[in-house]
């Protein structure tokens, strides 16, 4: 059987040896051809001409005298279409009679945008219209950048409440000089407000709580203001989201909220009521709680920091949260791998949801390392002081995300990523901290206006990561705070340069210097006050929260253009005088809001030596305490409580010599007592003007809640005494006011507009009900 097999190969191989041989002079054997040659490169234009034949040529990569080669007249045609400049490009190849081939390019030039109407914007005018769309007049024509105009137009005429707006654009084309026309042609339909928006089958949760969580609200008076009460199709979809979330977190996981069982209702035109419709479903219960593959720590332990226990409402964010903290407890630790997956498991017999804690243990780790990673600017020093890990540390999870908080509080960067890396050293990490800096320097120029100084303009120039010995990067990177004001107004004016270090001799210990100069003319009406000086301080943080300072002042106090009708008070303090003076302090602040806390307090009590051995002109003892606490009260409208309290005393060391008027204790004005004049309330002089007194208290209670986003309205009450005698705190010469007002941010700061009315006052104090607007917080 073998043999024959052979033979048969044998045999084969034979045959197709034979018919190769055959064949193969029967084949024609292939032979190289010669490519032609580029004999000539020619443009030829379809439309206005807009560019030179030389620019297209120098623009392709096929060049005269070269041999054809398809693949260079692709890159040409890539090449001119990546200019920008052309509609449409086409190729016409010759073949010459010796075999040589002219390339020609066939070029449509894209128009030139010369004019944009619109046409049905009856609502909003075509210069807002033209602010919103990118293509400009004068530019090449874009039919891209036209789509997208259109959407933009679309998207603005929604925000405004045009749900049915309709846009299109037509081109007009005029070839002989290669211009174009676009016509933007606006169907704006009906503006449709909000009328209502109505919750179906909320039994179990309140409508108000519901509406609160979404933007999509119902047209009111202050929507001119905040922008509510109009339809937006995708605003209205992630809200319906967030109604489901709403009700998962609390408790009814089966909860069903349909898009297409939304009805809209139109009573009139241009108005719509919106029903949602909700079937809750079943609300759920934490059933038995329980951590599996812990070795490390009790389960006791690790249930001290869960939040959702057996028998709570179920909700999967706090099981998230939990999930964090169990991490977070290990992280601590440096138990950096450590992974905890719950599991949630339906009892049927319980109707609850029993929670299992899966824990997959790791070894612990320490730091290697510190990697940083985008400090351009910003030197590695001042990154690595905010840090509250080092080399060597145990690598804590929380002290990592410590951090990342103060570096974000520094506020030099837009973005702080901290995050371990991988070593080849078991149980070392490095940690690795990419930042991503941002603009620390300003240049501001503004005006502004309160009913004390009127009218101001002030131009500014800040740097809050300024570097004082560093020309060469622009004197920023080192983490300091540097800042020129210039403030020139019609009663007052103001310079003042600013600095501090806030890691002097690289240890968390801030030095301040300043330098002033502030006049003004609206204390009084009898005299101009201007101070010259300077101020030296120290501050560090303590303990907790509480924070020291220590400072010295220089300050030269000049009493000028002194009325001849002012009394002997005011006229004995004409001319220069200084003041040399040290000061201590000690502040505590855990408000959880600078322009509008909810909660938390602030306190501070200072004191102020002038004179004595510290040379100056004039000798006293100071000391004041203020407080403020603030308390939320209810979630609706985001009410809020506050109550602020201040109190003080200065005396001269020589019973023989007064203290200067204008180092005295005044009341009166929008950040006092509300219900009167600027310094109005205390001792007077025989010509009725405000000298002051020695010792002061005052009590102010104000009650604010939100109508909308921009604005809060607020009632309040002010009452204070001040007595010209030193730690006299008797209520003989008290004197409170009522009153209520708004708070409006404007450009980033709060607007206060107060109207106060004088309750028990004074006869010469009783001006009537005073209004007052400022900007700035009190406390």
């Amino acid at each position: 059987m073998q043999l024959k097999i052979m033979r048969l190969n044998k045999s084969y191989l034979l045959l197709v040896f034979l018919l190769t041989s055959f064949t193969g002079g029967l084949i024609a054997q292939p032979h190289k051809t010669k490519l032609p040659l580029v004999n000539e490169i020619e443009v030829v234009f379809k439309g206005a001409r807009k560019v030179s034949d030389q620019y297209i040529k120098n623009n392709l990569s096929i060049k005269k005298g070269m041999v054809y080669n398809q693949g260079l007249i692709d890159q040409s045609i890539r090449s001119l279409y990546k200019t920008g400049l052309f509609e449409f490009i086409e190729i016409d190849i010759n073949t010459n009679a010796d075999d040589s081939v002219k390339v020609t390019f066939l070029v449509r030039p894209k128009y030139e945008l010369e004019k944009i109407h619109f046409t049905g914007n009856k609502k909003l005018k075509s210069t807002k219209l033209l602010n919103k769309i990118e293509s400009v007049e004068g530019e090449t024509l874009d039919e891209y950048k036209l789509k997208k105009d259109t959407d933009a137009i679309k998207e603005f005429y929604l925000e405004k409440g045009y749900s049915s707006i309709d846009v299109s654009y037509e081109i007009t084309r005029f070839p002989e000089n290669g211009k174009a026309d676009v016509t933007f042609d606006v169907d704006e339909g009906k503006k449709i407000t909000i009328k209502k928006v109505k919750l179906v089958g909320n039994y179990s949760v309140k409508s108000r709580k519901l509406l609160k969580s979404i933007e999509t609200k119902k047209h009111n008076w202050l929507s001119w203001m905040t922008g509510n009460g109009k339809f937006n199709e995708l605003t209205f979809r992630d809200d319906l989201d967030k109604l489901k979330d709403y009700y998962k977190n609390s408790g009814y996981l089966d909860v069903e909220i349909r898009e297409s069982e939304v009805v809209f209702d139109y009573p009139r035109p241009e108005k719509l009521i919106i029903s949602i419709y909700i079937n809750e479903g079943q609300q759920y219960r934490v059933g038995d709680v329980s951590i599996v593959g812990n070795s490390l720590y009790t389960e006791e332990e690790l249930k001290s920091v869960l939040r959702l226990n057996s028998g709570d409402i179920f909700s999967p964010r706090q099981v998230d949260f939990d999930q964090e903290n169990l991490n977070d407890y290990y992280g601590k630790e440096g138990y950096l791998d450590t992974r905890v997956r719950p599991e949630r498991k339906p009892n049927l017999s319980t109707r609850a949801i029993d929670l299992v804690y899966q824990v997959r243990e790791s070894e612990k780790v320490y730091v290697e390392s510190i990697n940083l990673q985008g400090n351009t600017k910003t030197k590695s020093v001042v990154i690595l002081r905010e840090l509250a890990l080092a080399p060597g540390d145990v690598f804590d999870l929380v002290r990592m995300k410590r951090s990342k908080n103060r570096l974000h509080n520094t506020r030099f960067f837009e973005e702080e990523n901290l995050t371990p890396e991988p070593t080849n050293i078991p149980h070392r990490r490095n940690l690795r901290i990419a930042v991503k800096e941002k603009r620390t320097g300003n240049l501001t120029f503004g005006g502004g206006f309160s009913s004390l100084e009127q009218v101001v303009f002030f131009a500014e120039i800040s740097q809050s990561n300024f570097d004082l010995f560093n020309w060469r990067s622009f004197f920023q990177g080192d983490g300091q705070k540097f800042r020129l004001r210039l403030q020139l107004g019609s009663k007052s004016s103001e310079a003042v340069l600013y600095f501090e270090e806030p890691w002097l001799f690289e240890r968390q210990l801030a030095l301040t210097f300043e330098l002033f100069r502030k006049q003004s003319n609206f204390n009084s009406s009898l005299y101009d006050e201007t101070r010259t000086g300077m101020n030296l301080g120290l501050r560090k943080r303590l303990f907790e929260l509480v924070e020291g300072r220590i400072n010295y002042g220089l300050e030269s106090v000049d009493i000028s253009d002194v009325d001849i009708e002012a009394s002997s008070a005011i006229r004995s303090e004409e001319g220069s005088s200084t003041t040399s003076k040290i000061g201590l302090s000690l502040l505590r602040d855990t408000r959880d809001n600078l322009l509008f806390p909810t909660k938390g307090s602030r306190y501070e009590i200072s004191s102020e030596l002038a004179g004595g051995g510290l040379g100056g002109d004039n000798d006293y003892w100071k000391v004041e305490l203020r407080g403020s606490n603030f308390f939320k009260t209810f979630d609706l409208l985001d009410q809020t409580a506050s109550v602020i309290y201040r109190v003080g005393g200065i005396t001269p060391y020589d019973d023989s010599v007064d203290v200067p008027f204008f180092d005295r204790f005044f009341l009166g004005g929008p950040n006092t007592l509300r219900g009167y004049d600027h310094r109005k309330v205390g001792p007077k002089d025989e010509l009725n003007e405000p000298i002051g007194g020695d010792s002061f208290g005052m009590l102010s209670f104000e009650y604010t809640f939100k109508l909308a986003e921009p604005l809060r309205v607020a009632a309040f009450y002010d009452g204070g005494f001040v007595n010209s005698e030193d730690f006299d705190y008797s209520f003989d010469d008290y004197n409170d006011n009522w009153g209520f007002g708004a708070r409006i941010m404007v450009m980033g700061a709060p607007l206060r507009l107060d109207l106060g009315f004088p309750l028990n006052a004074e006869e010469e104090n009783d001006g009537g009900a005073q209004f007052y607007f400022s900007f700035g917080t009190r406390f």
